[in-house]
């Protein structure tokens, strides 16, 4: 097999773990996928794949994730600090027996992502960063429970926002939702980048190249890494059971973005521009896809 995993007897059990024999479970996908291999194509590995018991583990997390998410939305507005910001997650995480991806994870120090204005993605909880009418702010926020991971970001707008920075926000949501709308089973995963690039793009606004979505479940960060200034018809064939983020980062200005060297984090874009991110968590199925995390 294409994966060097092993390959059932036809009246085995699944490799899935499903119960039922190979035959009436994964072999004709398992056929189809070694086929676009041999012809070429990128196929990720089936320990990737993603179980109906991974799924309802994934939206157990993502039910936390989601609510965390939905707490922020009720309680944000100007003269917060992105630290009650962190606090509040913390508070909320513990009281559903849930823990932060985010804290610790490669030496990141926060227990969610604040990212406000300029600043693309990484950005730090702080006591000094007090939301200001008229800012936009990324709350990115990801969840472990029961050993399953989920991930999803949301902007939200302080106060009076200007036309500009609305627009942004507004432009990029839609994006996501082009997306998604270009997530078909057996097609590629470069069909989604480049439906989120060119809303974006034919909005005049500018994508960043160096961070992108990526496969989630089992593990924080799995593969594939979804780019999204990719091209039609490349990249991994979209087969049933992948689950990944679609989380495009957004530029007003032009796509340069700089890495602050005192933490080695939080990422700004170069020229000062405003920046917005929205991430959403999905699963390809057999018509389509699931939305899992928003």
């Amino acid at each position: 097999m294409f994966d060097h995993e092993p390959v059932p007897g036809r009246n085995d059990p699944c490799w899935c773990g499903s119960g039922k024999k190979y035959k009436k479970c994964h072999e004709a996908s398992d056929m189809k996928m070694e086929r676009l291999y041999d012809d070429g194509e990128e196929v990720l590995p089936r320990s990737l794949l993603k179980m109906p018991r991974d799924i309802e583990g994934i939206k157990a997390s993502a039910a936390v994730n989601m609510g965390v998410l939905d707490y922020v939305g009720e309680h944000i507005r100007a003269g917060v600090s992105t630290m009650d910001i962190n606090e509040w997650v913390e508070s909320y995480l513990s009281a559903h027996g849930a823990v932060s991806a985010d804290l610790n994870f490669e030496g990141y120090p926060y227990s969610v992502c604040t990212s406000i204005n300029d600043v693309v993605c990484h950005g730090f909880p702080n006591n000094d960063d007090v939301l200001q009418d008229g800012d936009i702010i990324n709350v990115d926020m990801s969840t472990i429970k029961g050993g399953y991971f989920s991930d999803s970001s949301r902007m939200f707008c302080i106060g009076e926002v200007s036309p500009e920075r609305r627009r942004l926000v507004e432009v990029c949501h839609e994006s996501v939702k082009a997306g998604l709308a270009a997530v078909k089973p057996w097609g590629h995963l470069g069909d989604v980048g480049a439906a989120v690039h060119k809303v974006c793009t034919d909005a005049g606004f500018t994508v960043i190249e160096e961070y992108g979505g990526h496969g989630i479940g089992k593990e924080f960060h799995e593969d594939p890494f979804v780019s999204f200034v990719s091209d039609p018809g490349t990249g991994p064939i979209l087969v049933p059971g992948m689950c990944f983020t679609i989380e495009p980062m957004v530029n007003a200005g032009k796509p340069g973005i700089r890495t602050d060297r005192s933490n080695g984090w939080i990422v700004r874009t170069r020229d000062g521009s405003d920046s917005a991110q929205w991430e959403v968590q999905l699963v390809v199925t057999e018509d389509g896809y699931e939305l899992l995390s928003w």
